[in-house]
């Protein structure tokens, strides 16, 4: 059974209950269902009429803000003593989380609004805004507004798209995979530029 089918199954049994929970759990690193295909069957469902799209959206948005809002408060409250407790056998020392923090107050607020599309990162983005400790006031005004962006994006391919959202699905996951693998290299290259020329 594929991850699709176990989606369908979900909302056959539970109906809009899978997004005000499945969601959450997909950010708390229990992608069971997977957001972006559930988001875009959503969208799908609404379109067909089996769901109302408004509640559905509304519950949808729900689902991802109280996702963002538990892993972030868990990051906040335990992330750090546990890096101080258990860090060392991560290779994960205080000074990475410093370092790391130093970075994200020069370019990270802009990139709260992308990072919920980037494969593999959305999982963790609560626990790690919430362990740099950065405030819940920037929480709400960018992370909650590229969960919207994130949100609304995949329930429109299936809104959109109605009996295509599954070939338009897999073509925009394939295409989000290769453009972030491909700005990566870009950026680890600029990095390496940068270092190489302070280097000499």
């Amino acid at each position: 059974m594929n991850l699709l089918q176990v989606v369908q199954q979900l909302f056959e049994q539970y109906g809009y209950f899978v997004l005000l929970i499945g969601l959450p759990l997909d950010f708390i690193a229990l992608p069971i269902p997977p957001g972006n295909s559930t988001l875009a069957y959503t969208g799908y469902l609404s379109f067909k009429g089996v769901l109302s799209w408004l509640p559905a959206f509304a519950a949808a948005l729900t689902g991802a803000f109280i996702g963002v809002t538990v892993t972030y408060w868990i990051g906040h409250k335990v992330g750090m003593p546990l890096i101080e407790r258990y860090g060392k056998w991560l290779s994960l020392k205080p000074a990475h989380v410093e370092k790391t923090r130093r970075y994200y107050d020069k370019y990270g607020e802009k990139l709260l609004l992308i990072a919920f599309f980037i494969p593999g990162i959305r999982q963790f983005l609560g626990y790690f805004i919430g362990i740099i400790r950065v405030p819940y006031r920037k929480v709400v005004i960018y992370a909650y507004a590229g969960t919207t962006l994130w949100v609304a994006s995949f329930f429109a391919v299936g809104y959109v798209f109605g009996e295509q959202w599954e070939q338009m699905f897999m073509l925009i996951e394939r295409n989000l995979k290769m453009f972030f693998i491909g700005l990566g290299c870009v950026a680890a290259g600029f990095l390496l530029f940068r270092w190489s020329k302070r280097a000499r």
